[in-house]
């Protein structure tokens, strides 16, 4: 899975991006493969757009092994998927195990793509644009925050010992919109800018909580209270990343199962290595897998409401 080489036909004696151009490709696209370096001769040996060459053409594609994964909701222009814990949302390097893109170019084609992320450990709803303009289109909505999208997340401890300040709409003006969805409710606020922390490595996507950094607003409710952990619901009205896990540590109360967040940097880099066993992450962690679940998604489309919730939790 994931990119392999590919024979994609013969060049007769002419310049490489003519014969692409020949074959299908457009000469946008066929110039861009070649300054990539994806494509190749039978040897391996990349080939020059402006390059003369007869013989057999290779390209470095990707190569879509789907296990059978379907949409739980659909229209014309986008799907819903449940993506399971564990599954990148898109390819990560030229050696990617399976992910969510196996799925959705196998259904519809290399113009779709997803039109948001969730990290490889989160489960959930995943929002995927069939085409080019549907693409541009939901893009900008998760852009302008005019998704509202709502978590489940499992986490340490009581969750009331936080001392959380109760929400007031009124302090939060610029997000009427979603808070017109959000009429009843009642909850807490975490209101803690955040940044891109300064380690490297495996850590290199940390974030840290900064005054200096972008503003960050979760909204929580709390649904149950476990053995030593409380399931709550979040909402995040902006979209950092790691939003949630960070904003939830930061007051003492880790998702359980975050292989990041509440961790010794030894810690981490075994859990990413894959070098940790299963009960020694659980003893460390609380959880085999970070505890956090895409519930819903509630936004307008081309003149349509979508109120769209996974059917599981975990």
């Amino acid at each position: 899975m994931g990119y392999e080489l590919v024979k994609i036909g013969f060049a007769k004696n002419e310049r490489v991006f003519s014969a692409l151009n020949r074959l299908g490709f457009s000469m946008k696209k066929a110039q861009n493969l070649c300054d990539k370096g994806r494509i190749l001769d039978s040897s391996a040996g990349t080939l020059a757009k402006n390059e003369l060459f007869s013989g057999e053409l290779f390209m470095i594609d990707y190569v879509c092994y789907p296990k059978g994964l379907k949409p739980v909701f659909e229209t014309d222009d986008f799907a819903v998927f449940e993506k399971p814990s564990g599954i990148c949302s898109h390819p990560n390097g030229r050696n990617s195990p399976y992910n969510m893109y196996d799925e959705i170019w196998h259904l519809y084609g290399r113009e779709a793509c997803v039109a948001h992320r969730l990290d490889a450990e989160t489960s959930g709803l995943l929002l995927v644009a069939k085409s080019k303009n549907s693409a541009k289109e939901l893009k900008a909505l998760f852009e302008e925050r005019k998704v509202l999208k709502s978590y489940l997340a499992l986490v340490r401890g009581d969750l009331r010992s936080a001392g959380l300040r109760q929400f007031c709409a009124e302090n939060f003006d610029e997000f009427f919109g979603k808070l017109e969805l959000l009429s009843d409710f009642n909850g807490f606020v975490i209101d803690k800018s955040m940044s891109l922390g300064p380690l490297a490595g495996h850590t290199k996507q940390k974030m840290e909580i900064n005054p200096k950094g972008k503003r960050a607003i979760t909204l929580l409710r709390i649904l149950e209270f476990l053995e030593n952990s409380t399931l709550v619901e979040c909402y995040p009205l902006t979209g950092r990343q790691h939003q949630i896990r960070l904003h939830l540590d930061s007051v003492g109360h880790a998702i359980l199962g975050d292989p990041l967040y509440n961790l010794e940097k030894s810690d981490i880099e075994r859990i990413l290595d894959n070098k940790m066993s299963e009960p020694e992450r659980v003893a460390k962690t609380g959880a085999k897998r970070l505890m956090l679940h895409a519930k819903g998604l509630v936004f307008d489309f081309k003149g349509q409401h979508y109120e769209i919730f996974s059917a599981k939790e975990f």
